[in-house]
């Protein structure tokens, strides 16, 4: 029987960091996760996994939460290869998987998919995602994106459940198991305001992030995602 998902046991697996200069305004990723799944700080358990913190026993928890990372993949941190076992090891014991940028990615890697660093530089603003969501149903849903690597082929078995103009698989499916999106739901407009803020004239040039804060005023609609992982999360 499914547990009610306010029963769930979640744990966090943060891989990354939020810019410094907007995180007390706005949380760090693993509160931003949290926050997206109704959770306060105390009410899921937060592993810093890419500091080398990483639970005893991963089957005290019903779910696990992947973030958003600055990092790539296929890097050669033992962070990420360590990180790699455990998603493998959670898969395995039937714990569910949610992953997110960076998350979708490593889960995608740690079970046989491909990734790799994008020849058309960076993905971001709000994007245009083609969804396919439980029972078939296909929707385009604007979601804000902030990426240049992406899974270009996908784990055997996992079905691809989103994708758009620069990214052809940016979500993915393993059954009941994982649920994994490229776009960043669990960023608010006034995060991804100040990160493109940050960032423009450094890792992106002025020009793309005019054009991303322009995107901005494209509405997202957050709520169909927060309940397609709530769902996914107790079937």
């Amino acid at each position: 029987m499914s547990k009610a998902f306010c029963a769930l046991k979640i744990a966090v697996f943060q891989t990354g960091r939020s810019i410094e200069e907007s995180r007390a305004a706005h949380g760090d990723y693993d509160d931003m996760c949290k926050a997206l799944l109704g959770r306060t700080r105390e009410e899921a358990d937060t592993y810093a996994v890419l500091e080398g913190q990483f639970p005893e026993d991963i089957r005290a928890y019903d779910l696990i939460v992947v973030t958003g990372s600055k990092h790539g993949v296929y890097e050669p941190h033992s962070w990420i290869a360590s990180t790699e076992t455990l998603i493998r090891q959670a898969y395995a014991a039937g714990i569910k998987l949610i992953g997110i940028c960076f998350g979708h990615q490593i889960i995608a890697q740690a079970l046989g998919g491909v990734v790799e660093k994008s020849d058309q530089g960076f993905i971001l603003g709000a994007v245009d995602y083609e969804m396919v969501l439980p029972g078939g149903e296909t929707l385009h849903l604007p979601l804000y994106a902030w990426h240049q690597d992406q899974v270009v082929d996908a784990p055997e078995g996992a079905e691809i459940i989103a994708s758009s103009a620069g990214c052809k698989i940016a979500g993915l499916k393993y059954g009941n198991r994982a649920l994994t999106l490229q776009p960043h739901p669990e960023f608010t407009k006034a995060y991804m305001k100040a990160l493109i803020k940050a960032r423009a004239g450094d890792i992106i040039d002025e020009a793309q992030g005019e054009a991303a804060l322009a995107s901005l005023e494209t509405p997202v609609n957050i709520d169909r995602i927060q309940t397609f992982f709530k769902d996914f999360a107790t079937s």
